[in-house]
């Protein structure tokens, strides 16, 4: 039987690249991904394995991230100057552009089409995992991806709609 924190362990590299991918800020996504762990070690009583332990942890990490946003809602948001981009320095590579440009276009996704968007692409959830984590049916799930895949395409010009399908 494989022990929780080793179980715990493994995920790590996807837990930080999901909440990366959420945040769009390497560092809030290491404070969410120790909050995620820390939330999972002290109630970690409360995991009933009947399953892998890999979706409990992603849906910690999705209420931890929603419960943030609305925190800085509230509070505000701080902007860094330092990690602001300096202007007329083009990018190395062609496709670099079409990474940031596509970066930004799922930035600008309601939180609920990021959410299923990267769980089912980043993180190569099945429908009904990714559903799961986010409590909702897999036909919900099915429509938030069209939708976050039709404005992704709109936004784009559908010149990375390739990179949007889900690999199985």
């Amino acid at each position: 039987m494989v022990d929780f924190l080793d179980e715990l362990e493994t995920c790590i590299p996807a837990l930080r690249r999901y909440a990366r991918a959420l945040t769009r800020d390497a560092d809030r996504a290491d404070d969410l991904v120790q909050d995620c762990l820390e939330r999972a070690i002290a109630r970690r009583g409360l995991f009933r394995p009947t399953g892998p332990l890999r979706p409990w942890l992603f849906t910690i990490l999705t209420n931890l991230h929603r419960n943030a946003l609305r925190s800085r809602r509230r509070h505000g948001d701080m902007a860094d100057i330092d990690a602001m981009p300096e202007l007329g320095i083009p990018a190395p590579q062609p496709g670099h552009l079409a990474l940031a440009e596509l970066d930004r276009a799922i930035g600008t996704l309601p939180l609920d089409q990021k959410e299923a968007l990267l769980l089912v692409t980043l993180e190569g959830l099945a429908y009904a995992e990714a559903a799961a984590i986010l409590g909702i049916p897999a036909g919900t799930l099915m429509s938030r991806l069209g939708r976050a895949r039709a404005t992704l395409r709109q936004i784009t010009g559908g010149a990375h709609e390739p990179h949007l399908r889900t690999i199985k």
